[in-house]
């Protein structure tokens, strides 16, 4: 394969960095404007870890987009490119259910906060709800112009918000699946949302370089973070306690800010491409972030420190999620395979 293709072929991998829309496939010309897009992947780039791989889950077809834990921790969700959602059971990694769930990818997963519903968004613009138990699709939700790129459900399993290429985030009634509001501001692809633990504000990430803090009760823009990434960002996590959001982006880094001020705090350093998933542990005295690099590194949040690299997959991960009890990290992948670590 020449390098072109070489190229060419790490943007097919998934709806969150789907360049190829954005540049009409010459991968090899955005990388002349964004070397940071190339992939350093030299034996000096990664450390060994220190950290026991408890699983490796099979059963996909195609590449893995998006991973979730149930609230009790004993099913992962996993979303994929070949249209499909498996159940699989942690304890024993059997699948316990397979969804077909979309008419194109499914490119991102969230259980509501009592596990009895799972919500699934797909790049055919649709989002579904799912009864956990039996598998049964309880409805679908339509609103979006393109695809959708995040979902996740307030802590109290009310409103699910919703992100998509078309810049705008959803805020929808769990129960009616009627829309609620529409937020509006981001003048790029909003690929993440996620609600504070509290409840009252929603974060998103967007392809413009900011990140934006939103007033879930009325939609009103309530703070915008700026000048911390210089490309897109791809993904935005609230710690536990809502005191920090982490932000990670094609730059290759990831940014720690007070969640009151917008001020940047610190800048995590040490992957080689772009950063495509963070999650914070339960504690919140840990980060771990999943690249293109194909590593997953695990970072000290009081110092900003790099604890251990996790390696493993062939393919590039693209979600990272802890489980509730924080004693596995698991990490879904190009390569087609959910990993889980012992931590």
């Amino acid at each position: 394969m020449n390098r072109g293709n070489q190229l060419n072929s790490v943007i097919t991998i998934t709806i969150i960095l789907n360049v190829c829309l954005c540049f009409g496939g010459q991968y090899a010309l955005a990388e002349q404007f964004y070397p940071f897009l190339k992939v350093d992947t030299s034996s000096k780039a990664l450390k060994d870890s220190p950290k026991k791989l408890v699983r490796t889950l099979k059963g996909h077809k195609r590449s893995v987009t998006s991973i979730a834990f149930s609230p009790n921790g004993r099913l992962l969700a996993s979303g994929s490119e070949d249209e499909t959602i498996k159940l699989w059971t942690v304890r024993n990694g059997l699948i316990f259910h397979t969804l077909e769930a979309h008419n194109f990818w499914v490119t991102s997963l969230a259980f509501s906060p009592d596990g009895k519903k799972l919500a699934s968004g797909g790049e055919d613009k649709l989002i579904k709800l799912w009864d956990v138990k039996t598998g049964y699709k309880l409805k679908s939700l339509r609103g979006h112009d393109n695809s959708i790129t995040s979902i996740a459900f307030s802590p109290d399993g009310l409103i699910l918000a919703s992100a998509s290429w078309d810049k705008k985030i959803h805020l929808w009634d769990v129960e009616t699946g009627e829309k609620l509001r529409t937020l509006k501001g981001h003048r790029r692809n909003v690929p993440f949302v996620v609600f504070s633990p509290d409840g009252n504000t929603l974060a998103s990430a967007s392809w413009d370089k900011t990140l934006r803090l939103w007033n879930v009760e009325d939609g009103k823009l309530l703070r915008i973070l700026k000048r911390g990434h210089r490309s897109w960002v791809n993904t935005v996590a609230f710690s536990p306690d809502g005191k920090l959001l982490a932000s990670g982006s094609l730059d290759r880094t990831i940014r720690l800010w007070d969640a009151e001020s917008g001020k940047r705090k610190r800048r995590l350093r040490g992957h080689r491409s772009a950063v495509m998933s963070v999650a914070f542990s339960p504690d919140g005295k840990r980060l771990a972030s999943g690249s293109l690099d194909k590593t997953v590194r695990v970072w000290e949040v009081r110092t900003g420190k790099e604890i251990f690299v996790l390696k493993g997959h062939w393919g590039h991960i693209m979600s990272v999620a802890f489980s509730p009890n924080g004693k596995i990290l698991a990490s879904g992948s190009e390569d087609k395979t959910i990993k889980l670590w012992e931590q």
